[in-house]
């Protein structure tokens, strides 16, 4: 043997020998090759190490990928994928086995198509389609959320899980597309035109915010993504749209010319139920801004009692009117109240469901507490203030009626009215034999003037 390469002559050479010679040829002249066929076989044990068999409608081969080389790796290959290996053909000597050593796999046609990938995208970066200053405004509390995707996908599950379990009150429409083969970008702009129409149909109710979603794949199977009419529809596409298509590690065309790229479907729900954990500091202001329209209110009745009190010119009549207004105004604060404090329990049973996972029962049942404690207090400071007020009505309608000129006759006084029913001041004012009219506190008399007195 010369350089560890049998020469063939009469020589006996050992089964390990000659396959240490075959390693030898194989390994100087096969050292960096591609090879394209199906992957079958697949296993990977403990050892991190990827073993199977390529093959073909012609052949087959043993492939061997140790794991400093497959950890590189941005997908993980399974039977039946077409892929493209690089590597080195050698033998395993203590079998003598033929095998590839696999240094790289790429799915079969993903080169072609990454070219095809970074041209479309620096066409439409030129065209500014990727411009974030013409990007639409994600809303910050979607009330009611679009999803294109396919229901019998893992991503769609995904996301429906994770609504129900930060934000169970959100509304979902879902407008069904096929999200993978040749014509999926057609359904998906079917989809998208079914939203605009959606909502032409109902102004009311309204879809603000689009989740465009797919489960992870290979560059194959996220293609339709990458589709130049589907990536122009999204883009003139009137309502907000978050792409979450693939994994992290995924980018397509439809992630650039969307308004938001997040990187998994279960992200664009956790992004769009954000706004759930921003409630509790709402409750908090709307507390306030409750005690100030309370405030307010006080403020608007003591004005209008101090209002009344300046116009009081006569008597009785008015001063019931003002206390049946007060009456009235008592009874629309009552409601109001209730209202409002029935407003604010309603968002505190919400919030208690959309957070049932995070447990912030705790801070809900104090919330509820100062809620109830606020609504006592001012339950008993509206009734004192009333009962000062009645008091004052009180004071100042016997002070009217002790000035009444009708309480004057109650104690024996009458009033004499002349033909004309004038009251009578003075003798004067009469002539002899003349029909007077005296008003009594009940009832009157008419009298005749015998003699006047100077």
């Amino acid at each position: 043997m010369v350089d560890n390469i049998v020469i063939q002559n009469d020589e006996i050479i050992s089964v390990g020998e000659l396959n240490k010679s075959a390693k030898y040829l194989l390994e100087n002249n096969f050292n960096n090759i591609s090879v394209i066929g199906e992957i079958s076989n697949l296993s990977k044990p403990s050892s991190g190490h990827i073993y199977f068999t390529l093959k073909d409608e012609q052949g087959a081969i043993r492939c061997a990928m140790f794991r400093n080389q497959n950890i590189k790796l941005n997908f993980l290959p399974k039977d039946g994928d077409q892929c493209v290996l690089r590597g080195q053909v050698s033998i395993y000597v203590p079998r003598g086995d033929y095998q590839l050593i696999v240094k790289s796999i790429e799915p079969a046609g993903s080169g072609n198509l990454m070219q095809k990938f970074e041209a479309l995208r620096k066409k439409l970066d030129q065209e500014g389609l990727f411009d974030n200053n013409k990007k639409l405004k994600i809303p910050s509390c979607p009330k009611h959320v679009g999803i294109v995707t396919s229901p019998s996908t893992a991503a769609f599950q995904d996301i429906i899980s994770t609504f129900k379990r930060r934000s169970p009150s959100s509304q979902i429409t879902l407008s069904e597309a096929t999200v993978q083969g040749d014509n999926a970008h057609i359904s998906i702009i079917k989809a998208l035109n079914r939203i605009i129409n959606f909502n032409e149909v109902n102004p009311d109710n309204k879809i603000d915010v689009v989740i465009l979603s797919r489960g992870g794949g290979s560059i194959e199977d996220l293609w339709c993504f990458n589709n130049e009419e589907l990536a122009r529809e999204i883009y003139s596409f009137p309502i907000p749209t978050i792409s979450g298509v693939g994994h992290e590690i995924d980018f397509t065309i439809c992630d650039f010319v969307s308004d938001i790229r997040v990187p998994t479907p279960t992200a664009t729900a956790e992004l769009v139920t954000e706004f759930n954990f921003q409630f509790m500091d709402k409750i908090q202001d709307n507390k306030i801004r409750l005690h100030k329209n309370i405030i307010n209110i006080f403020d608007d009745l003591k004005q209008v009692i101090n209002l009344n009190n300046t116009r009081l010119k006569s008597p009785i009549t008015l001063l019931r009117e003002k206390s049946q207004r007060l009456d009235n105004l008592d009874i629309r604060l009552q409601q109001n109240q209730k209202i409002i404090l029935s407003n604010k329990s309603n968002k505190i049973k919400m919030l208690t469901s959309s957070f049932s996972n995070k447990n912030p029962i705790t801070k809900l049942h104090l919330i509820e507490e100062r809620i109830d404690l606020i609504f006592n207090n001012l339950h008993k400071l509206l009734n004192e203030r009333l009962k000062i007020k009645r008091s004052l009505v009180e004071k100042l309608f016997k002070n009217i009626e002790i000035l009444n000129p009708l309480s004057i006759l109650d104690r024996g006084y009458a009033i004499i009215l002349n033909n004309k029913g004038l009251a009578v001041k003075s003798s004067n004012e009469v002539a002899n034999k003349e029909i007077l009219k005296a008003r009594l506190s009940k009832g009157s008399l008419d009298i005749e003037v015998i003699k006047k007195n100077e």
